[in-house]
């Protein structure tokens, strides 16, 4: 699935490092993105389920 490429700036409150020291990305930033990318994202909040590749 091919999804358009638009640069968003980052704020506070976009993301936050896990212990591990990666970037994980908040529903604030998904929800400012405007689309689910169907990666299985700890915050998504368009209800996709990776399990069953669908939306809920």
């Amino acid at each position: 699935m091919l999804f358009p490429k638009k640069k968003i700036e980052l704020e506070e409150g976009d993301y936050y490092l896990t212990p591990e020291g990666y970037k994980c990305f908040t529903e604030q930033y998904h929800l400012k993105r405007g689309y689910c990318c169907e990666s299985g994202c700890r915050h998504c909040p368009y209800g996709f389920d990776k399990k069953t590749g669908k939306h809920q």
